[in-house]
């Protein structure tokens, strides 16, 4: 079972799909206090504008607030040129889209760093801000566009590594308590999670036998207090409520907010009309779930399922 827990951790990647802010982020980095006030006011009706008076602050604001759409940097400035500013954002952020604005004709920079891929488009100054504008557009755009594919890669391997688990979990467990933990593992780590539960049933009650996962550690269960868990063994359904806050038929209850969690997904893990037990996933922050991953999670509980009944066999022969 070692091999299985080292293969659950080879793509953390989320398949559901946090709501985000509406606007993105964008950075401008220039050391003249005008075009950076410039540049801010240009951009922050469309966006959501970071601003940096140097290279080096730029790289702290990059490790403080994460990823941006679009980097805006000046070439010219003291201590460290815009373009070698944007060579240090590629490998922590290659989906970000990098413009230059120079007042000078540094070909020879320029040419390196667009050959090199670290920058999208240079702008000479003075600048248009209609140009400047429609540039900044397209860059957005564009990486709206290489997130979307990049995260259709990541999805696609973080669905063959969940099915991997758990054709894997099937093949290998020798116990029924093996298989739980494990399973609950992959789940968290595929739908990205931050906390789940696979809880077996006897005579449509649950009982204590579980196995639980949470990146942050310890996870509390309270699925035996819960409408949502009830609903699912009384129907033998999915049941799913992917914003908490706004959900009516949630009102009031306690423990959703005692334990944080404003998401909540329960899968009834079913066996030829047998209900072995439910599959809670459980996230910190609204989200959604487009059709090929309410697919998945119910390929997945098939799986489950069948890991399930294959170590209850071998438990029975043992």
């Amino acid at each position: 079972m070692n091999n299985l827990n080292s293969e659950i951790h080879t793509s953390r990647r989320p398949l559901a799909t946090i709501e985000r802010p509406k606007k993105l982020k964008i950075l401008v980095v220039d050391d003249e206090p005008d075009n950076l006030d410039l540049l801010y006011r240009t951009f922050r009706r469309d966006f959501n504008v970071l601003k940096a008076d140097s290279g080096m602050n730029a790289l702290e604001v990059l490790a403080a607030e994460g990823e941006v759409a679009v980097i805006i940097s000046d070439q010219r400035m003291p201590e460290m040129k815009g373009t070698e500013f944007l060579s240090k954002t590629v490998p922590q952020f290659p989906d970000t889209v990098r413009i230059i604005l120079t007042g000078f004709t540094d070909i020879e920079d320029l040419v390196e760093a667009i050959n090199a891929g670290q920058v999208y488009k240079y702008i000479t100054k003075p600048w248009d801000p209609g140009e400047l504008k429609a540039v900044v557009q397209r860059a957005a755009e564009t990486y709206d566009l290489l997130k979307q594919r990049t995260e259709e890669l990541r999805r696609a391997n973080a669905q063959m590594a969940l099915l991997t688990v758990l054709v894997g979990v099937t093949q290998a467990a020798h116990s029924l308590d093996e298989t739980l933990t494990p399973i609950a593992t992959a789940f968290s780590d595929s739908f990205d999670a931050d906390g789940c539960i696979l809880q077996l049933i006897e005579e449509n009650t649950l009982v204590a036998t579980q196995g639980s996962y949470s990146p942050e550690g310890k996870l509390n269960n309270w699925l035996d207090q819960d409408s949502l868990t009830r609903e699912a063994i009384a129907t033998g359904k999915m049941q799913v409520s992917l914003n908490v806050a706004k959900d009516a038929k949630l009102a009031g209850v306690t423990h959703y907010q005692d334990n944080n969690v404003q998401a909540h997904l329960v899968i009834p893990i079913t066996y030829r009309n047998d209900m072995l037990g439910v599959l809670s996933l459980q996230w910190q922050q609204p989200c959604s779930l487009r059709e090929d991953e309410l697919t998945l999670i119910h390929l997945s509980a098939e799986l489950v399922a069948i890991a399930l009944t294959s170590s209850r066999c071998h438990q029975t022969k043992m």
